[in-house]
């Protein structure tokens, strides 16, 4: 026993005041093996098949986030005092240093911040679908400084927090897993508009993502300048590669068209020429 003692008491490095012995370091090795393992107690609680029932994967997700942030900080505040550093001395000794280092890292803060204030509203979670600056994108994970999203071109992509909290963002899947969409037609003046009305409501309801087909609507929605302008609208859950959808719908609907010999007119413009009788 004594021996065991003397192995812990022994000192690795000694400088003036300061000296880190064996038993620091096996003390700190204690603190992250029982860090890592609260934080898996915590995750398999959280990610219990029976909890997911009530409680979706986006939302366990950002709260096992903060936990483990919040765990995290509290260990190093203990290995700090076990290498004898003062964690209340050391801040307000470095307030200034803080306040200097805040002032380069604005950005990066601010970043930080819109990371915890996702992660807390939990308005956006994993498997959501966005639509950012125009780009829709799947997200697939939230950090503290910054998300990782993949688009419909599956490619991966960061996405600073910030972007996402100062920007105007539509979040296709907040709601509900089902989403309305259109699909915009025009066809010429001479074409029946009861047969056109017919063929785009078949034309979708064709297609197998089409959700709650019942629900599929066209309309005529207005007399463009060369064209019947008709509107199809649909609820589809298919959110993510809905351009696809969309697509297969427009092919099918160019064949019933070519089938039906309605015609799709190109933009024209009348232009009258009013001739000068007194010959000016």
């Amino acid at each position: 026993m004594e021996d065991i003692e003397k192995i812990l008491e022994f000192e690795i490095i000694s400088i003036g005041q300061y000296n880190l012995k064996i038993i620091s370091l096996f003390v700190i090795f204690l603190i992250i093996v029982v860090t890592k393992i609260v934080l898996w107690l915590i995750k398999r609680s959280i990610f219990r098949k029976k909890k997911l029932a009530k409680f979706n994967e986006g939302n366990s997700y950002a709260s096992f986030q903060l936990i483990k942030y919040v765990i995290w900080v509290i260990a190093a505040g203990f290995i700090l005092e076990t290498f004898g550093v003062k964690v209340t001395i050391l801040i307000a000794g470095s307030a200034a240093l803080l306040v200097g280092i805040g002032l380069g890292l604005q950005q990066t803060f601010n970043d930080i911040i819109s990371g915890i204030i996702l992660l807390s509203e939990r308005s956006i979670k994993i498997e959501d679908i966005l639509e950012i600056d125009g780009d829709v994108v799947k997200i697939q994970e939230i950090g503290l400084r910054s998300s990782k999203g993949l688009n419909t071109d599956d490619i991966s992509i960061i996405i600073p927090n910030s972007l996402i909290t100062t920007n105007k963002v539509i979040n296709w899947s907040h709601q509900t897993k089902k989403t309305r969409f259109r699909i915009d037609v025009g066809v010429s003046y001479a074409s029946d508009v009861d047969l056109v009305l017919k063929i785009l409501k078949e034309s979708a309801l064709e297609h197998s993502d089409i959700f709650e087909k019942d629900l599929v609507e066209v309309r005529l929605v207005n007399f463009g300048n060369s064209s019947l302008d008709f509107q199809i609208l649909f609820f589809s859950k298919n959110i993510f590669r809905i351009n696809k959808v969309k697509s297969d719908i427009r092919r099918i609907i160019t064949k019933k068209f070519i089938q039906n010999k309605v015609t799709i007119p190109f933009p024209q413009m009348d232009v009258y020429i009013k001739s000068n009788p007194k010959g000016d």
